[in-house]
């Protein structure tokens, strides 16, 4: 119950919350994408019935993501004053250009794309949504590279006791941005197209539109595929950048807890004491943590450091930081066993997808489809929709709990970081209503949702619009004499 642990609960609650629908909106849109695209090439009614009908979850993700990332922001203000201020002209760069270029892009061809059906041909309008994918993807980078910084600092200046940038590239070409952001978007493309397979798979179960929904399963389940497939490559080489930068963090997810000569053991099973950074049990496979490091068993491949190592190494280079470590029981290695089993949690899942995509691609090919008959594995892919959140989840826990105890690594602690003028007792009660709001705002989206799913598909019309809700027409009073009613 102290402030900086308070400030944490809470950096990431809101940043886990928030994370929920910025894939999703980002998939979604290029789902959306996708099937306007098919629509405009084919001219086949059933896709732009789709295309309205995922629009509309795509539509209400937008709006819960807007929310949840201003209560984001603030509570950087509110708990994180101290780091604002330190890497207030750092951070200002990109989320600028994020909020002026990135997201005024999306959101104004979001709003085009919404009311312009009637009003756009069928080649611009689905440039627009094409824009808007664009834009909401341009929009991460920026956030990126603003995160990135606090994983791996580069083209900065610490002076007056704060951190100035000193070049807009540096930042940009960092390592870990590019590693990333490759990362991301991947599990962007993995998130949406689970999310349309899910959704359709339950759908098609409870008889609904069955015809509508197995085209958009198979395609769901085709780009999940392809996103899955890139989101392990790309992630094997962010560990890679990871185990340069920060070495700490690599250490303690795969659990090294002492140096090993190649060819290493990759420990498959492990539980940690933390505290005295050992293994109280691990199963080990041979080899294996050579194999996924420098992808060959070579033995004159550098030591791979552990977690034991490491710690006196970074006591030895930040003394002062040592010793606030050691005045409150703590050292230098992030929590282990989390790390530990978040990346093999992540890890599993992905692996688990690729393999629900590639096997729900097989049977439910044009020859035999007799998946779509199944209710059992129609159940296994309508929960699977849930995965890529999970996953992802573990994926964000790994890269901000594994920087302990730095906000910006190697440079800026998380004990300087926290307001100087928040309390435990404000903490508690910002994190009540936090959690409450969340949980509202989850709940409202799921409401929606199957609100949404439960309509007949023909009338869906949350990404249709008609009729501008503020042009003159929409105030006329409606003629009732026209249906047989009274004036």
């Amino acid at each position: 119950m102290t402030i900086v642990n308070l400030a944490r609960f809470q950096f990431a609650m809101t940043t886990i919350f928030h994370f929920f629908f910025v894939p999703l909106s980002v998939g979604m849109v290029f789902m959306t994408f996708l099937m306007e695209a098919i629509y405009v090439k084919t001219g086949d009614e059933k896709w732009k019935k789709r295309t309205k009908f995922f629009g509309s979850i795509m539509l209400l993700s937008f709006a819960v993501g807007v929310v949840t990332g201003i209560i984001q922001e603030f509570q950087f203000g509110m708990n994180w004053s101290d780091y604002s201020r330190f890497v207030g002209d750092i951070f200002g760069a990109p989320l600028a250009v994020e909020a002026l270029l990135a997201f005024f892009m999306e959101s104004t061809f979001l709003g085009i794309w919404l009311f312009g059906w009637d009003r756009l041909g069928k080649k611009l309008h689905l440039f627009v949504i094409f824009l808007t994918w664009f834009g909401s993807t341009l929009s991460s980078l920026w956030i990126l590279a603003a995160n990135s910084f606090m994983q791996n600092p580069v083209g900065y200046k610490v002076e007056g006791g704060r951190a100035t940038l000193k070049s807009f590239g540096a930042l940009l070409t960092n390592p870990q941005t590019i590693l990333e952001f490759g990362h991301v978007v991947t599990g962007f493309f993995l998130l949406g197209g689970m999310v349309v397979a899910g959704v359709s798979a339950f759908q098609i179960l409870k008889k609904r539109n069955v015809d509508l929904f197995r085209s958009t399963l198979r395609l769901g389940l085709l780009i999940a595929l392809i996103g899955g497939i890139g989101n392990i490559g790309a992630g094997d080489q962010q560990m890679l950048e990871v185990k340069r930068s920060q070495p700490m963090k690599f250490a303690a997810a795969e659990g090294v807890t002492t140096s090993q000569k190649n060819p290493a053991d990759w420990a498959l099973i492990g539980f940690f004491d933390t505290a005295d950074k050992q293994e109280v049990f691990g199963i080990h496979v041979p080899y294996m943590l050579s194999i996924l490091t420098y992808h060959n068993t070579s033995a004159s491949n550098p030591d791979i450091q552990g977690v034991q190592e490491l710690d006196k190494q970074l006591s030895a280079e930040h003394p002062e930081v040592a010793a606030e470590l050691k005045a409150n029981g703590e050292t230098f290695v992030p929590p282990m066993n989390t790390l530990f089993w978040g990346f093999r949690i992540m890890a599993g899942l992905s692996v688990l997808m690729i393999l629900l995509s590639a096997f729900g691609l097989f049977w439910t090919r044009k020859k035999k489809a007799w998946m779509f008959e199944n209710r059992g594995w129609l159940h296994i892919y309508s929960w699977s929709l849930f995965l890529p959140f999970l996953a992802m989840t573990c994926g964000w826990l790994i890269s901000e709990l594994g920087r302990w105890p730095w906000t910006v690594y190697g440079v800026f602690t998380m004990q300087d970081s926290v307001s100087p003028n928040v309390s435990v007792g404000s903490l508690i009660f910002s994190n009540i209503v936090y959690f409450l709001l969340f949980c509202g705002l989850g709940a409202t989206m799921i409401a929606y949702t199957v609100h949404l799913m439960r309509q007949n598909s023909d009338n869906i019309d949350t990404a249709y619009a008609s009729i501008d809700p503020f042009s003159k027409e929409a105030f006329q009073p409606k003629d009732l004499s026209q249906e047989g009613g009274e004036v």
